[in-house]
């Protein structure tokens, strides 16, 4: 029965999270790719595609083609076979004049809806939830689909389509091996992981994604020019893209957050290629958009993000916990040096002392940003506050919190990244955090709020959705949303998961 009256401080009772329970279970079934999905996986709503054409899934370098198609005729009808088209990557990204599919070896769970492939920063909270629910094989599939995209791709990927090639996402790798391994107790298993674990470590540590003047790393994209998927997907009803509505904004406002001259030309109206190199590494940040780096957050390849450095740091303690377990003493406290290291320059640069919060350092300014941002949990969540700070950071909590949850920031900005907007991820990360340094009634009155507006909108719309409102307590999203995609995506794969880890730690009294 679904309640009249949204009661944000009354958990759901017994009987309704269990019918929220069992669609999550079933849902993991709609969301799985296998090779015998492949044509449910090669369409992308995002990019279109010419129904007399075939499907292209693209293969590295170093596969062998011959075997990959063997692969997919062993599971595919004739006919299936012929609406695909196994193709080679070729040697520049130019070069490719059909986006289509990366092919990935094993089974894996893609978010939903207009998602429709593997992403990065989401596989972590879908393995929690697979897990959760006992999928322990398939949460174990979509880690080695990761290592699959470090070792034939360069990188674990923003997501598994030849658009995305040049862009990573948040690095959560460490954190679902470890939650892999905790069920399965396999070494041998988390040994043959180590190179490409160290590989994607040093992705993030070099240039471009390092910024040697802090020694702090960035997010900072390797592809230029305007993003595929939003000169075709992301138009309104005025047909105008989301580039389009950012010149406007441009030419109507004045921007104060950074030098807009380095990303619009006023004179002929046009968007510079900086401003793409911002638009694109802002993706790969996995926050696309907010303000949280000025306006449409197109000033964050001069930032060091306080997200970014804490899951560094997080990686860094994970692999000495993984030397550990194999038997690595010495190579462990290498890594627990490492993030001493990196501990020390995230007190320098992002602690900000006057807010008692944690806040993104822009390394052109040499200041730290004052955008109050749900990020600044993330040091609680990953262990490096230290009692006094995660104690200040509790005090901005009214800042964020809302009758459903936690709010991404503190500013509406029509941004699905800023308020009125909750997130499942983020309120995990910041119920975990706010666990983890003793603040129990805290986590639990934010966890408990958000998984009552989840079951709310849940009993109303059969689904889990990508986002909530969390001011109003709804899933009707796209009226306030004016730049990027103003859906609400139904699935939905971190929800799911971050719903299910958020139930497991509930306190229930």
């Amino acid at each position: 029965m679904i309640a009249d009256v949204f009661q944000p401080n009354e958990f759901p009772s017994p009987s309704r999270i269990a019918a929220m329970r069992e669609y999550i279970k079933k849902t993991w079934k709609t969301l799985y790719r296998s090779h015998a999905h492949i044509l449910e996986a090669a369409k992308d709503d995002k990019i279109g595609h010419n129904d007399d054409q075939r499907w292209p899934i693209y293969i590295s370098a170093m596969e062998d083609k011959t075997r990959v198609e063997a692969e997919f005729k062993s599971v595919l009808s004739p006919e299936e076979f012929q609406q695909i088209e196994i193709r080679r990557i070729p040697s520049e990204m130019d070069q490719i004049t059909e986006h289509g599919l990366l092919y990935l070896p094993g089974d894996y769970v893609v978010p939903g809806g207009r998602f429709n492939e593997m992403y990065g920063w989401d596989s972590y909270f879908i393995a929690l939830g697979l897990l959760r629910d006992g999928e322990i094989e398939l949460a174990k599939s979509q880690v080695d689909q990761l290592i699959y995209q470090i070792d034939n791709y360069g990188t674990i990927l923003n997501a598994n389509r030849s658009y995305l090639l040049s862009r990573s996402q948040p690095p959560f790798l460490t954190p679902m091996i470890l939650a892999v391994y905790e069920h399965t107790q396999d070494k041998d298993w988390l040994r043959s992981l180590l190179g490409a674990v160290e590989s994607h470590y040093y992705y993030w540590i070099v240039p471009p994604h390092l910024n040697q003047s802090t020694g702090l790393s960035r997010y900072c994209a390797l592809g230029e020019g305007p993003a595929p998927e939003v000169l075709v997907s992301e138009t309104d009803e005025q047909g105008r893209t989301h580039y389009d509505r950012i010149r406007e904004y441009y030419r109507r406002f004045e921007v104060m957050a950074y030098d807009v001259s380095l990303y619009y030309d006023k004179e002929t109206d046009t968007l510079t290629d900086l401003f793409y190199k911002g638009d694109r590494s802002m993706r790969e940040s996995g926050f696309d958009p907010s303000n949280r780096f000025g306006p449409f957050n197109i000033d964050i390849i001069h930032y060091a993000p306080v997200c970014l450095n804490a899951l560094l740091y997080r990686m860094e303690q994970d692999i000495a916990q993984i030397m550990n377990i194999l038997g690595n003493p010495q190579l462990a406290e290498l890594w627990c040096d490492r993030a001493q290291t990196r501990h020390q320059l995230i007190d320098k640069f992002l602690w900000d002392e006057p807010s008692g919060l944690y806040l993104d350092y822009n390394f052109r300014t040499n200041e730290r940003r004052l955008y109050e941002f749900a990020t600044t949990f993330y040091p609680l969540w990953v262990g490096l506050a230290s009692e006094k700070q995660a104690q200040r950071v509790v005090e901005n909590l009214e800042l964020f919190e809302a009758p459903g949850g936690l709010l991404t920031s503190s500013h509406v900005t029509g941004n699905q990244w800023d308020a009125p907007f909750g997130w499942a991820p983020l309120t995990l990360i910041a119920v975990e955090g706010l666990y983890r340094y003793g603040y129990r009634t805290e986590g639990d009155r934010i966890g408990g709020k958000f998984i009552n507006l989840v079951t709310q909108e849940f009993e109303k719309t059969g689904t889990l959705l990508e986002k909530y409102d969390v001011l109003s307590c709804s899933s009707e999203v796209s009226n306030e949303i004016v730049f990027g995609y103003s859906t609400n995506e139904i699935g939905f794969g971190w929800t799911n998961g971050s719903v299910l880890e958020l139930l497991a730690q509930a306190k229930k009294t």
